[in-house]
């Protein structure tokens, strides 16, 4: 039976980066949480944890690749299901990001700004040896992005509610419902209603 071991950010940091420290091939990390979890802010910590370490790495946000206005919002500006199925192009970040680092040594840093909602006419990257590239963004379990570590904040519903602004309240049921209908294991699952105090899941028998 798993069990929560509190811990430091910097700590989770620490133990995020080191299975990827010695890695000779490109890696993909990818933090999964909901908007209100701040994933990308961690992302950030993560790759500026790995830039010290002397390795090449990079964030690349979900909302970077969103589909354009018309497609996520052809039912309505907060509809549930489009949130889930048609506002972000998972597909597209599976394709220029994991797969092309994997397989080209490139990729995309931004696909669509969502602000100007037009093309970001982002440039291609070329990836130095051993790169690693950190995904983060909501709804990434079942994916298929084949990351090779998953960092999972997990918001009870009640940190959800409170911390996710007015405008947004109306994605709280699609983030609800993917949950429960993708549950996995991820590399590190982490309570993050507290972000300065989260709480990392451990297998009974290893803590023992």
């Amino acid at each position: 039976m798993p069990r929560f071991l509190p811990i430091t950010p910097d700590a989770l940091v620490t133990q995020v980066i080191q299975p990827v420290l010695t890695a000779t091939a490109h890696t993909v990390i990818a933090v999964d949480g909901a908007d209100a979890a701040q994933p990308v802010a961690l992302a950030d910590r993560i790759v500026e944890a790995l830039r010290d370490a002397g390795r090449s790495a990079h964030v690349v946000s979900l909302h970077d690749y969103v589909r354009p206005a018309s497609l996520r919002m052809e039912f309505g500006r907060t509809d549930e299901m489009s949130y889930r199925t048609a506002w972000f192009d998972y597909a597209a970040l599976r394709r220029e990001v994991v797969e092309a680092l994997r397989e080209h040594g490139r990729w995309l840093p931004a696909l669509w700004d969502e602000a100007a909602d037009r093309s970001a006419r982002a440039a291609i990257r070329t990836a130095p040896p051993a790169t690693t590239v950190v995904v983060a963004g909501p709804m990434l379990a079942g994916r298929h992005l084949d990351a090779d570590l998953i960092l999972r904040l997990e918001l009870s519903e009640a940190a959800l509610r409170r911390r996710t602004p007015p405008e947004a309240q109306w994605t709280i049921p699609a983030l609800l419902r993917h949950d429960a209908d993708n549950p996995y294991t991820p590399t590190f699952f982490v309570r993050w209603d507290h972000p300065d105090r989260p709480a990392l899941r451990v297998d009974q028998d290893r803590a023992d």
